[in-house]
């Protein structure tokens, strides 16, 4: 995604992570010209405001330099020297080192140039400020110069050593190691990349491929990694990324092949030690994952050659791209469609013309309307991942993870990560309990586990409760149910005997007592109304007769 542009024929430096708010410098590049076909060098600082939904940047400083510029750096001193803003260092024509306060630049009324500089041969192209030293600044020219500049004592630079290359190069790049503070890289024409000692004034190791169409343009050492870097070659005929390992190098790690022309510039994110950015000739951006060794975002092909493209040291997803067709484009890798901001700058637009009402549909011609689409990394980088986590599982588990203890360089590559479950016990007393339910279910012993329980209990309900649960385990617990309530077998079939003795007697009595005393047992009496029924009755009976016959 497209985030701020300028139209500037510049080179650039992004301002130490430290500082806030963020700031991008240029510097007129001595590679390009305007159309005005000036000559004239410029150095100006903006303000990244991500905020203000434009596309502008903030215009803070501006400075006319005395020339143009091959290379710009912004390094960030302590020591309470220049205000705390820092310096920018620029490389210009003949061999030209100019220092500049980024405060004075700032807050005009003082002079901005710390100090000038003419030591090179040439111009130069190579600069870079120790991450662990901010007053060491090493500067690389033609004829293989290399000098390490002391920003409290500029009076008389260093050499990390006897000029290394035969025939002498120019030097293209340069940079200090992020892990170990005395070794300096720097990279050649011819392919290689001669790594320096400043504690022995001496290479101590020359990288190259051995099929010489290596012409290097750019280096970067590994954020995390002492002694890993990468080369880029800008030969149309081999455009590739080399990995180097210098533990074994013989041969590189990795070569990405992705690029059709040769390449122009690479940049080693700080906050994701798998993300690499590199632009070529063939108008493409493209940042790779190194631990896949695939291309994870592209940019889609610009108009002109990108020859820069830095990350932003505060900003992990944001990287700018300068490029020759004069314009310096700021990008977040955390991309979208380019048709989003179209329409909200038309909508912006739209409102200082509305008057209230709504105006019709915009119709975008065709080609304008095809979005750009620019597909999100596929794995969330390194700055959105969780340093450390913690999360409950049932039983008291206790799921953790973290960052090793070990530091990053030392681990194997792949890092893996360790998962660690715990136990987390609050109340002892009742985990207790529960192991010991735990080892009676699968042991199937629960007659003692209730026994004991009988046993431990001191209050009457619980006992009775805990024995209820023990006679449901047992056999014959119908019976034990009933001795558990009071009550005896044999006395229980001793009352229900007597009990139903009692009433067959009573019962005998009672039948005995509806029998009239002078008549004899089984003896029907007939009287006056019982003869005139069965008459009644009789006189039925034949009348059905005669008629069930005729």
């Amino acid at each position: 995604m497209k985030l701020k542009e300028l139209e500037r024929p510049a080179v650039q430096a992004w301002s130490p992570a430290s500082q806030y708010p963020v700031y991008l410098a240029t510097g007129t590049s001595a590679q390009q010209l305007d159309a005005s076909f000036s000559t004239n060098g410029t150095l100006e600082i903006f303000e990244i405001d991500f905020r203000d939904p434009s596309l502008d940047l903030k215009h803070k400083g501006v400075l006319s330099a005395s020339s143009r510029f091959y290379k710009l750096i912004w390094g960030n001193i302590g020591d309470g020297l220049l205000e705390g803003s820092g310096v920018i260092a620029g490389g210009g024509d003949n061999g030209m080192l100019t220092l500049y306060s980024v405060a004075h630049i700032l807050s005009p009324g003082k002079e901005p140039v710390i100090a000038q500089r003419q030591k090179h041969t040439g111009a130069v192209r190579a600069l870079d400020f120790n991450p662990f030293q901010g007053n060491l600044l090493a500067s690389g020219a033609s004829d293989s110069e290399i000098f390490i500049w002391d920003l409290n004592n500029l009076n008389v630079p260093r050499t990390p050593g006897s000029k290394s290359q035969q025939p002498p190069e120019d030097i293209k790049a340069l940079a200090w190691n992020r892990q170990v503070q005395h070794i300096l890289s720097s990279a050649h024409p011819s392919g290689k990349a001669v790594v320096w000692d400043l504690r022995k004034n001496e290479p101590i190791i020359k990288v190259s491929d051995h099929s010489n169409r290596m012409h290097s343009s750019g280096l970067a050492w590994h954020p995390d990694i002492a002694t890993q870097l990468v080369l880029c070659s800008e030969d149309d005929r081999f455009p590739v990324i080399q990995l180097w390992d210098l533990r074994f190098a013989s041969s590189p790690l990795k070569v990405l092949e992705s690029h059709s022309r040769g390449i122009l510039s690479v940049s080693w994110s700080q906050a994701d030690a798998e993300l690499l950015l590199s632009s070529a000739k063939d108008n493409q951006i493209l940042c790779w994952n190194l631990g896949s060794n695939e291309v994870v975002y592209k940019l889609p092909t610009q108009s002109s050659w990108c020859f820069d493209v830095q990350w932003c040291p505060r900003d992990p997803p944001v990287f700018s791209a300068a490029s020759f067709d004069g314009w310096i484009r700021l990008y977040s890798v955390m991309g979208r469609s380019w048709e989003v901001q179209q329409m909200r700058q038309a909508d912006k637009i739209s409102s200082f013309f509305s008057k209230g009402q709504p105006l019709p549909p915009l119709q975008v011609p065709e080609q304008g309307a095809q979005a750009s689409l620019i597909p999100p990394l596929k794995n969330p980088p390194k700055w959105l991942r969780r340093p450390a986590g913690v999360s409950f599982a049932f039983g008291g588990k206790l799921v953790t993870f973290g960052l090793p203890s070990t530091p990053a360089h030392q681990m194997p590559q792949p890092c893996l990560r360790l998962v660690f479950i715990s136990q987390v016990i609050t109340e002892s007393e009742l985990l207790r309990r529960s192991a010991e339910l735990q080892e009676a279910l699968e042991s199937g012993n629960l007659l003692n586990y209730c026994q004991n329980k009988i046993e431990q209990t001191s209050l009457q309900s619980e006992k009775m409760l805990w024995q209820f649960l023990k006679v449901t385990l047992e056999e014959d617990s119908r019976m034990k149910f009933l001795k558990l309530l009071g009550y005896s077998k044999d006395e229980f079939q001793k009352k229900t005997s007597e009990h139903i003795t009692e009433e067959a007697s009573a019962s005998s009595s009672f039948f005995d007592e509806l029998v009239p005393q002078n008549m004899t047992p089984w003896e029907i009496p007939i009287t006056e109304g019982t003869l005139i029924l069965r008459e009644r009755n009789a006189l039925c009976g034949s009348r059905w007769a005669q008629s069930s016959w005729t």
